[in-house]
């Protein structure tokens, strides 16, 4: 008889605990079990959650060892199920991803949402090497030693964001948000440098990440996706590295970056 009952209370608490959703806890265990990132988000992403994403929330995750991108998946998985309408449970649940692509984003690209919340398109382009070489050199001592692998003209991007600039990806379908980099560039006379991406889409063996940017981003409709962040871009250049470039690719021809200005 005991048995029995027990069996009857874990089967009543399993209904409240799934409408409840996850939560930094669960988050927490995850990462002590030594999941890996892509099934932490993976979770973040698809299952209800009710999140603490206070400052002290934050601090928490981020001192288990969580990543900045689950944090920024965590922020926006949050939002998401507060927009939501309560069920008959009485929890909240995400808005559905609209049909189609927001109206202004018509093709393939990087867009941002200007003041009227109207999504415009972020101009790509051409990035190159320093010495004019081809991507295969990106690997070679002169080149990383140099710190300044990509290389694009003018000292600044024609395109002006501010920090609150809600900025989106429309994708090929092929493609998903984890196959795009996004890097900070520095200034070098009248250009923009960024160095190589290990493991990125500017592979050199001997680079380094440290002008990769870690984002999150929330599907809002097919193939598009809204970048979020843990913490607001901080002013100064940046880009939106696509996916295709190979380290055998002629970067004159084939290199391209989605390059903005973050003002205050």
């Amino acid at each position: 008889m005991i048995l029995a009952f027990s069996l009857v209370l874990f089967v009543v608490a399993l209904p409240a605990q799934a409408q409840q959703g996850l939560t930094n806890a669960d988050i927490i265990k995850m990462q002590s079990a030594g999941l890996s990132e892509g099934v932490i988000l993976s979770s973040v992403n698809n299952q209800p959650a009710a999140y603490d994403t206070s400052t002290d929330g934050l601090l928490a995750l981020k001192n288990a060892g969580l990543s900045d991108a689950v944090l920024a998946a965590i922020i926006s998985r949050n939002a998401a199920m507060k927009s939501g309408v309560a069920n008959a449970a009485g929890t909240n649940v995400p808005a559905a991803a609209q049909a189609g692509p927001p109206t202004g984003v018509d093709e393939v690209g990087v867009y941002y949402q200007d003041k009227n919340k109207n999504w415009r398109p972020i101009p790509s382009e051409i990035v190159n090497t320093k010495s004019g070489g081809f991507m295969k050199h990106l690997a070679t001592d002169g080149i990383v030693k140099g710190d300044t692998n990509g290389h694009i003209k003018g000292a600044e991007s024609p395109t002006k964001l501010t920090t609150a600039t809600n900025i989106l990806i429309f994708m090929p379908d092929t493609y998903s948000a984890s196959d795009y980099v996004l890097v900070k560039l520095h200034k070098n006379s009248d250009n923009r440098e960024f160095r190589a991406v290990t493991g990125g889409v500017f592979h050199s063996s001997g680079g380094a990440t440290k002008d990769m940017i870690e984002f999150g981003s929330q599907k809002i409709s097919p193939h598009v996706y809204q970048l979020t962040f843990a913490t607001p871009l901080t002013p100064g250049e940046y880009g939106i590295v696509p996916p295709g470039a190979t380290a055998t690719s002629n970067l004159a021809v084939a290199g391209k970056i989605y390059s903005f200005s973050i003002k205050e």
